[in-house]
């Protein structure tokens, strides 16, 4: 076995994971922390110690960490010797809620998020709640993007539930973390189950993606925290659900007070220019024969991916987001 990490979540988690399997030989590798480490030079470092520990196809790889980490162990799991078993033991929220569910691992690219990478089944996901206690506060409320982006797209009843406990979610209240991870979860699987792919329905789990994975890139990755932007870009597509006639005003700026109590960010980086953003998206994995598609609400619980929408109300959401603040 090897367990990958990284150098702040080792410390805390390591020995503890290692404990757990001395019936194994185990190896390791530790990792930089951050996003602007998930790149191909970093998951060489994975290779690296694969091949110099002389692991085969019989090995297994546990990604012990956030959605960096998973993401990094979960590509080099399906690259080595052709393919090769791993575990996921997210440390985490938005990688308990997201990212260690359902399969899709990658790297960045400078010109794009997430481009170089492959599905792949992890055998398992062990999620433990008593982790994210030792989570900043910063990277808990990314996690909780993620959560509120499953009662947009899927289960407006979980969006009620949501607007009810926010406060105890983002104050690490157990029984309210082990529920949202539970439902979230539980959708995620359900949308995975349909389109394991992403060949249609499971492009609804990239609502607001799209937007930011604009800031991340145009931002350097790691300046923002990926549920940061994506917090940012769920608003900028319910504004333009709004300008499509499918949500009212309201549930805007609902959207923005439930993500505000969570100390999320609602405005995209005022230096970001329409031209920016355009150009960013047109990079997306989501783009179609030349035309950008976004997953946009048809209602509060239901998402749909389009590229029905003009030029002009795109532009009037991009100018809205830097000049109103929504």
């Amino acid at each position: 076995m090897m367990i990958v990490s990284n150098t702040t979540v080792a410390p805390l988690y390591l020995e503890r994971v290692k404990s757990a399997l001395t019936q194994f030989e185990v190896d390791e590798v530790i990792l930089p922390d951050g996003e602007e480490y998930k790149n191909l030079e970093t998951l060489n470092l994975i290779f690296d110690a694969l091949l110099s520990k002389r692991h085969n196809r019989t090995t297994t790889l546990i990604a012990l960490g956030g959605g960096v980490v998973g993401d990094m162990t979960g590509f080099a799991a399906s690259c080595y010797q052709r393919g090769v078993d791993f575990i996921q033991v997210p440390t985490t929220l938005l990688s308990q809620v997201d990212s260690s569910v359902g399969g899709k691992t990658a790297v960045n690219h400078p010109m794009g998020k997430n481009m170089i990478g492959a599905f792949y089944q992890p055998k398992a996901v062990i999620a433990d709640i008593t982790v994210l206690n030792t989570l900043p506060q910063r990277e808990l409320s990314a996690g909780i993007a993620e959560v509120v982006k499953y009662g947009l797209i899927c289960n407006t009843k979980f969006y009620g539930w949501l607007n009810a406990n926010m406060e105890a979610l983002a104050s690490y209240d157990a029984q309210a973390l082990t529920m949202a991870v539970e439902l979230s979860c539980l959708d995620k699987a359900a949308v995975v189950a349909k389109d394991e792919r992403e060949g249609g329905i499971r492009a609804i789990l990239n609502l607001g993606h799209t937007f930011g994975h604009a800031i991340e890139t145009n931002q350097g990755y790691g300046v923002w925290l990926h549920g940061e932007a994506v917090a940012a870009g769920m608003v900028m597509a319910a504004d333009m659900s709004w300008r499509l006639g499918n949500i009212s005003q309201q549930d805007v700026h609902d959207l923005q007070s439930l993500l505000k109590r969570a100390q999320l960010p609602c405005i995209p980086p005022a230096e970001m220019s329409n031209q920016d953003f355009i150009d960013l998206m047109q990079v997306d994995k989501k783009v179609l024969d030349g035309k950008l598609r976004l997953v946009l609400l048809k209602s509060i619980g239901e998402a749909v991916v389009t590229s029905d929408f003009s030029a002009d109300t795109l532009h009037q959401t991009l100018a809205a987001g830097k000049q109103l603040g929504f």
